[in-house]
């Protein structure tokens, strides 16, 4: 549960406004904290709870690069928008980070209890065709693979103060 809540945490810092810092070690998973006289505890590389962290962190590296919404309008508040952030029961937030080219919005989905979610309603800020570009359940990420492979359509449906909608699965404590 530590590393699916550590996925979620990484994902929604890597979605939400604001320059990104991680320390060293913590890319991977460092256990103790970081000393100026030792080396990194690299061998923890070996062990795939660390390795997929760090295959995570730099998938959501690339995400950050290959996605203008998230680093274009970082100071502008017209480049973030909440979806829900009062759904304290299922311990949910949903935001968009955008662009003024409505084709690189990106909707982010966190959901930080160990509950499963499927054919959870989203408002969606515009009527379309929604793709998953990643997802911390992920099972080359060490996640449950609780994922959103198949392209979701919008449908005429209010949630979330929103006329159209998608319903996805959300797993348990992840990002995507």
């Amino acid at each position: 549960k530590k590393a699916a809540n550590l996925r979620a945490a990484y994902g929604f810092m890597t979605g939400h406004p604001g320059k990104k810092l991680l320390f060293m070690g913590q890319e991977f998973g460092q256990l103790r904290e970081w000393d100026e006289n030792r080396s990194l505890d690299w061998e923890l590389l070996d062990e795939s709870l660390h390795s997929q962290l760090r295959d995570y962190v730099k998938a959501l590296n690339h995400l950050y690069l290959s996605q203008p919404a998230l680093y274009a309008s970082d100071y502008d508040p017209d480049g973030f928008e909440w979806v829900e952030c009062s759904n304290s029961s299922d311990s949910i937030l949903v935001f968009l980070r955008k662009t003024k080219k409505k084709r690189e919005t990106l909707l982010f989905i966190c959901n930080f209890d160990t509950v499963l979610h499927e054919k959870y309603s989203v408002g969606v800020p515009f009527e379309g065709k929604y793709k998953e570009l990643i997802n911390s359940s992920d099972i080359a990420f060490g996640g449950e693979g609780y994922q959103n492979k198949r392209v979701k359509i919008s449908k005429k449906k209010e949630s979330d103060e929103r006329e159209n909608s998608i319903e996805i699965t959300v797993a348990p404590l992840s990002t995507a």
